[in-house]
Parts: C-alpha cells; sequence; structure tokens
C-alpha cells in the first residue's frame, strides 16, 4: 500500500467520522433552537414524514425530511394485539396498508407481512414499522412529535430509553394542566411536553396562563378558524420571549386558511402571516420542502 493511497483512506476515514458524529448531534442543535425562548429561526416539522415521495408513517418518510433538513417529524403511534408499538394513523389497516381490519386486532408479524401504500393508494415495497425502528433511524439526527401516543406512553417511553433517544421526543395534548400534571407528570421533566389549545374556544386564555403558571411550556401549538379572531395576535403578545408558538398550516381550519394552499399561491400570505404577525417559529407542514426553501430565502431557517 502506497503513501498517497494510505493518506487518502486515511483522509476518508477522517471525513466519514466527521459526517456521522455530525449526523448524531444534530438533534442537539435543533434542540437548542427549540429551547431559545427568543429564537428567530423557523423550525419546519413534516406532518406524518415527507408522505409526498414515501408512505406516511414509513422510515422511508421519515428518512427523507431529515435530508431535506427537516427539524422535526411528526409521526403516530398505535399498538397491536401483541402490544407491540408501530407507527399507524389509522385505527384500521385499510387506508394505508394492504390489510383490512383494525391495528389492535392484529399481531406485528402479520403486519409485518403488508405492504405500505403510497399517497394514491398503491401498494409500495414499505413495510409498518415498529416505533423501535423508527426511532432508531431518527436517534440523534431529528426531533420527533410523537402523535396518538398519550394513552400508552409507559409502554412507549420503555422503547426511548432502550434506543436513547427519550432527549428528541416531543409529546403534545389538549388537556388542561391539572390532568396532564396527574396522568403525565412522572414525564414531564423527561419529554418535552406542548399543550394544544384552541384559540376559538372561550377558555383559551385561560387555559395558556394556567399553563405558563404551572409548567411554563416550551411551546404551544395554537388552532383558530378565521383572522376574525383576535386571540392570536393577544396570545402572540403573551407568549413574547416565554414559549414558542407552533401552527399547522395542513388545512385551513386549523391556522386562519394561512396553509400549504394559501402558501403555494402567496408564501407571504400563508406562512410569512403566521410567522410575521402572529409569532410562528415552529410550523408543521405536508410541503417540507416548499416551507424550507421559502425560510432560507428569509433567512429564517439554516
Amino acid at each position: 500500500m502506497n503513501k498517497i493511497f494510505k493518506n487518502s483512506l486515511l483522509l476518508f476515514c477522517i471525513c466519514s467520522i466527521q459526517f456521522v458524529a455530525a449526523q448524531e448531534n444534530r438533534a442537539d442543535e435543533i434542540k437548542k433552537k427549540l429551547l431559545d425562548k427568543n429564537s428567530k429561526e423557523v423550525l419546519v416539522a413534516a406532518h406524518r414524514g415527507d408522505w409526498r415521495n414515501s408512505p406516511e408513517n414509513s422510515l422511508a418518510a421519515i428518512e427523507n425530511a431529515i435530508k431535506m433538513g427537516v427539524d422535526i417529524v411528526e409521526i403516530d403511534v398505535k399498538r397491536t394485539i401483541d402490544g407491540k408499538i408501530i407507527l399507524m394513523h389509522d385505527k384500521s389497516l385499510d387506508r394505508t396498508t394492504t390489510g383490512k381490519g383494525l391495528v389492535n386486532e392484529w399481531s406485528l408479524d402479520s403486519i409485518k407481512s403488508l405492504r405500505l401504500k403510497n399517497g394514491c393508494s398503491i401498494k409500495t415495497k414499505h413495510r409498518v414499522p415498529t416505533l423501535e425502528e423508527a426511532m432508531l433511524l431518527a436517534k440523534g439526527r431529528i426531533l420527533v412529535n410523537l402523535d396518538q401516543a398519550y394513552d400508552f406512553f409507559d409502554e412507549v417511553y420503555a422503547i426511548l430509553e432502550k434506543t436513547g433517544t427519550v432527549n428528541q421526543v416531543i409529546m403534545k395534548g389538549k388537556q388542561p394542566v391539572s390532568k396532564v400534571k396527574k396522568e403525565f407528570g412522572n414525564y414531564l421533566s423527561k419529554v418535552i411536553f406542548m399543550p394544544i389549545v384552541d384559540l376559538d374556544k372561550d377558555d383559551a386564555l385561560t387555559q395558556i396562563k394556567d399553563y405558563m403558571d404551572d409548567l411554563k411550556p416550551v411551546a404551544f401549538e395554537l388552532l383558530y378558524v378565521s383572522d376574525s379572531n383576535p386571540v392570536p395576535a393577544k396570545v402572540n403578545e403573551l407568549l413574547k420571549g416565554k414559549s414558542l408558538i407552533w401552527y399547522n398550516t395542513l388545512w385551513d381550519t386549523m391556522a386562519g386558511a394561512h396553509d400549504d394552499d394559501m402558501s403555494l399561491e402567496d408564501p407571504d400570505k400563508g406562512y410569512g402571516y403566521l410567522i410575521d404577525k402572529l409569532g410562528a417559529r415552529i410550523l408543521q407542514t405536508d410541503r417540507p420542502a416548499y416551507l424550507i426553501d421559502y425560510l432560507k430565502r428569509k433567512g429564517l431557517h439554516d
């Protein structure tokens, strides 16, 4: 082996190690931004992963999201008849897989024999992943918002501990603060919990103030139907410098119609309104690549 080859091999090994280390540290860097109450950067959450290019809640959808620079991937979980935790949004297998029936009536082995369908309901090569497989893929690379995990979080948490991914997880819920402390209190110091507040409800501001007094959440996920509601602007002022604001742009009734569809026509009226007028620093989208491109042009995303 000549000297030039040896040096080239050594350089390749060093670069490979540095790349892996950077990937493993990325989740920590994202979390620092999430915990920065005065952050100007906008974090991007991909709804069910990059489901436009791979089946929703698939490993490929998570991997695609990571590669495009998404900060948070939202995934849904369900429990099989033999107590295994898998990625699945619906209670039924019918829409997203080649199977039929309820998830909780199938064993993991049986579900693993199925194929996932894409957004056009076409069978793909992809299989239903377990939560453990998903968290190992995401480990050190992206934050994970676990949806529909609240009711069996004891079992979920065991998987997070096993995979060493506890510090990457975001949980959310609509419950009042007293109920969350009672039911989820053991985990509040271990994973990030974000309240979901419907700003169209009469007690919305009371809910927010109760959470601020008791738990001081990292962020709130907020919902409202129309810009005629004055509360979103009030909440922006209330939370400034205290908690970040998360809005969903998945469809029009979640954020005053400033959704992905509006943003495709005019991103300043869609995404830009939520950021500039209502203080959003986290946006969950079904078009993560498009949103990231917009934010980069605005200097709001790395």
